[in-house]
């Protein structure tokens, strides 16, 4: 706008003298170099772009949001760093959309995966009605989501357990039925010859054989989903570790995996339901043993802080690709042929229920780690010492 300091100033340029020149110069310095500082400062990042689309400023948290070098990238095309935003549309905003807000999110890879919200705003020169750039202001909203997606998750998780319990029950009603007259017929077949009734019997036998099995998986299914409280007791996890190994100690030899362990000494023993915990380290492995095939390397290790015992499942398997990581703990959600997706969604079930989280890293065709952290809870708090700033003076 021709209202503003910088541009009366100009006008009357030729008119002021050096030593007040001087004197505005330095003042506009001593506010540009706040005013960066104030920048750097944010959490939230900044972009600044001229009327080519083009950098002219980004602050540091900007850089680090997109993993990007502020210096270098002053200068370079915005569009280069998010390309998929439609910039034609933007730019081509006409006048009555000046004030307005576009919003987006943005999903990036690098240099951690994380989830974006940002607002673009047009800076326009109203008098001469042409966009002259843009203002972009980044938020990192990754926790956001995360907490949004683990209460749809929960809720998604409750409405399969309610309709795993309803069609348990519908299942199981003519299960009984079909067992009661199968008893009936076996009572029927005894009162037959021997040689009469032989084939009958085996095609009953296979029947029971049959409904057996079903009623089986029915129950499998409903313990895998339906939550149960863990039973708490001081446990150690590298002998959890160990158990498990050694329930897959045939299909790992079979499978020629090389299994390296790396167990820390002395860690403490924390709270845990061993079988529960015992269950999620046995659908971690198994999926490391699919991805690796034959051959390959299983690395275990644990590790503590003051805060957590770590559990890492490292595998030098196909790895998982970049869009599939975020739903590999969604109910159903699988990339094995025979898979039924419930493996890894049990796993997350139980280390929550154990107040411990669950996280994933993977590179394609680089193999996959999983780490496990469980809470120390017999250490709830530490006491810091006071930064040399704070305490009182003598």
């Amino acid at each position: 706008m021709k209202t503003s300091f910088l541009d009366k100033l100009i006008g009357r340029i030729e008119r002021v003298d050096p030593q007040s020149l001087q004197s505005v110069v330095l003042k506009l310095a001593r506010e540009k170099g706040f005013l960066e500082t104030l920048f750097n400062t944010i959490q939230e990042g900044v972009i600044v772009t001229d009327a080519d689309g083009r950098i002219t400023y980004l602050n540091v948290a900007a850089g680090q949001l997109l993993g990007i070098d502020p210096e270098r990238a002053v200068g370079e095309p915005l569009s280069r760093y998010l390309r998929d935003l439609d910039w034609q549309k933007i730019w081509s905003a006409d006048k009555d959309e000046w004030r307005k807000v576009f919003t987006h999110e943005l999903e990036v890879f690098y240099p951690q995966q994380r989830f974006l919200g940002f607002y673009i705003v047009p800076v326009a020169d109203e008098e001469n009605s042409v966009v002259t750039g843009m203002a972009i202001i980044l938020r990192d909203v990754t926790e956001t989501r995360q907490r949004a997606a683990s209460a749809l998750e929960s809720e998604k998780l409750s409405a399969i357990t309610l309709l795993a319990a309803g069609v348990a029950h519908e299942i199981g009603n003519p299960l009984n039925s079909l067992n009661i007259h199968l008893q009936l017929m076996e009572r029927e077949l005894k009162k037959l010859p021997t040689a009469q009734g032989e084939r009958l019997r085996e095609d009953l036998r296979v029947a029971r054989d049959e409904i057996a099995r079903l009623d089986q998986i029915i129950n499998q299914f409903l313990h895998a989903i339906r939550p149960t409280q863990p039973e708490l007791q001081p446990t150690s996890v590298n002998d959890v570790v160990a158990e498990t190994l050694a329930l897959m100690d045939r299909e790992i030899g079979d499978r020629d995996i090389l299994v390296e362990r790396e167990l820390a000494d002395g860690l403490p023993r924390i709270l845990l339901d061993r079988a529960q915990l015992k269950q999620a380290f046995y659908n971690i492995i198994k999926n490391a043993l699919q991805a690796m095939g034959s051959g390959g390397i299983l690395h275990l290790r644990t590790e503590a802080d003051d805060a957590h015992v770590t559990i890492s499942f490292i595998d030098s398997g196909q790895g998982i690709a970049p869009e599939q990581i975020g739903r590999l703990f969604e109910p159903y959600f699988t990339t094995k042929q025979n898979g039924t997706g419930l493996g890894l969604m049990i796993v997350q079930r139980i280390v929550r229920e154990h107040g411990g989280t669950i996280e994933v890293e993977s590179n394609k065709d680089r193999g996959t780690t999983f780490r496990v952290k469980l809470p120390i809870h017999e250490k709830r708090t530490r006491l810091l010492e006071a930064p040399r700033e704070m305490s009182l003076a003598r």
